[in-house]
């Protein structure tokens, strides 16, 4: 059964996530009082999953590296590592690393339970590793093809180990060619285990529902949607399994594809698009 290898310290996953930075995303989503910039929620949704696998990894001596984490910007002609601060510039970097060197910690208000079945305002410390830039074109072709190097590499070094999973979230369409050759190169790395898993995110500030972890092109509108569709790996079983109980409607042809996204659905595709096997 491939996607089943056992994720350890001595054979870690690998997380890469392409970010767009282009012009548009500094465009809205979401309404009324939870209008925000695009970039602000993609890059929140990560920063947050990067906390989130920070605590999952957690143990008595420390964060493990069960995982290795790369988040890649795209925009202004210009593919590199988003990291801010200490990680800056760097591509792959081991979890325990990340999770002692955020940027910063930013006073974020938060909503929690009183104890009498309200909600009350409360103050929470927020890391940051990423922040949202919004700037030029998208070179997803390019995004891809970095990429491709950091898989090839990681697959050389992790041969019988679960294959990398990249996750690329982006508001619009390649400004530097057809991606589609970029990407099935990309899917075309293996480890024993499988072939690296390629997910797509289209976020989206335009009314009408998401479509989310489709198994055909039926309800998608247009070339551009179904062109990200079958640039989309199919969810492995252990992924649709967990979309199935999250109440997705699911298949064996079910792909790791959210089109016209809101700040739910990033949330969710993050969340789904980054569950592993049991971590040893």
């Amino acid at each position: 059964m491939p996607y089943t290898a056992e994720i350890s310290r001595t054979n870690p996953g690998c997380f890469i996530f392409l970010v767009d930075q282009s012009a548009s995303m500094s465009d809205p989503i979401g309404s009324g009082e939870a209008v925000q910039q695009r970039a602000q929620v993609v890059s929140d949704a990560i920063n947050r999953l990067l906390t989130e696998l920070s605590v999952k990894c957690a143990k008595e001596e420390g964060v493990r590296d069960y995982f290795h984490v790369a988040v890649i910007g795209y925009g202004h002609n210009q593919v590199g590592s988003a990291f801010t601060g200490a990680l800056a510039g760097r591509d792959l970097v081991p979890l325990s690393e990340i999770a002692n060197n955020p940027a910063r910690l930013e006073s974020r208000t938060k909503k929690v339970p009183d104890g009498a079945g309200g909600l009350v305002e409360t103050t929470v410390q927020f890391p940051v590793w990423m922040d949202p830039v919004t700037n030029g074109g998208t070179p997803m072709t390019r995004a891809l093809g970095y990429a491709d190097s950091l898989v090839a590499r990681w697959v050389d070094e992790h041969p019988g180990g679960f294959p990398p999973i990249v996750l690329n979230l982006t508001d619009g369409e390649s400004t530097d060619g057809d991606p589609t050759s970029a990407a099935i190169g990309l899917a075309s790395h293996a480890t024993a285990d499988g072939s690296v898993l390629l997910f797509n995110l289209h976020v989206s500030g335009t009314s009408g529902a998401p479509v989310t972890f489709p198994d055909s092109e039926a309800e998608l509108p247009d070339t551009y949607s179904r062109l990200l569709f079958h640039m989309s790996s199919v969810l492995p079983s252990h992924m649709r399994s967990y979309a199935a109980s999250q109440g997705h409607r699911v298949s064996e042809a079910t792909r790791g594809f959210v089109y016209n996204a809101d700040i739910t659905s990033v949330v969710e595709f993050l969340d789904i698009g980054t569950r592993a096997t049991e971590l040893r």
